[in-house]
């Protein structure tokens, strides 16, 4: 079990690492972005596996993780919280089930003739999207929950402390 919560946050630190270089942090926010997204996913992972909290609920107190992490180091680095949280989150998307959320529809519209089929394509596609919009929203309330909770400190990451007095 060990080995696989190891691996999962390491494959989640890996992609959110890709995910951050696509636009051009600080060098400094790498190591951060690979910590906070290889921590979050696997609280996310350990959350269901061992719990057995559901993927939605799982998702948000990961993000909030990542939320909370990202004003932590990124007052420390001097970072945006966005930075640092969007691309530990984007790991956690939920692809696959936005994907059959699509199939199922692209389908629903070749079967709309029998009735049967379409109902059964109509079933697949709300529980895929339900889960889909779940799981976005949850995800970005998470992360964003700490700049409502914590204001003052969210908007002062980039500023430098005043030395002396």
């Amino acid at each position: 079990m060990v080995a696989d919560i190891l691996s999962d946050a390491f494959l989640a630190a890996v992609a959110g690492t890709g995910f951050g270089a696509v636009s051009r942090p600080p060098r400094r926010a790498f190591p951060f972005i690979a910590l906070l997204s290889g921590v979050g996913h696997a609280l996310r992972f350990c959350l269901m596996t061992l719990l057995g909290v559901d993927l939605a609920t799982a998702s948000f107190f990961a993000a909030l993780f990542i939320g909370l992490g990202s004003l932590v180091f990124g007052g420390k680095i001097h970072c945006p919280m966005t930075v640092l949280y969007i691309p530990a989150l984007l790991p956690m998307i939920p692809g696959m089930y936005a994907y059959r959320s699509i199939f199922a529809l692209v389908m629903l519209m070749q079967q709309f003739n029998d009735p049967v089929l379409a109902a059964q394509y109509l079933e697949r596609m709300l529980m895929n999207a339900t889960v889909t919009v779940s799981v976005v929203f949850l995800l970005s309330l998470g992360a964003t929950l700490p700049t409502f909770l914590f204001p003052r400190r969210a908007y002062s990451l980039t500023r430098k402390r005043p030395s002396g007095n």
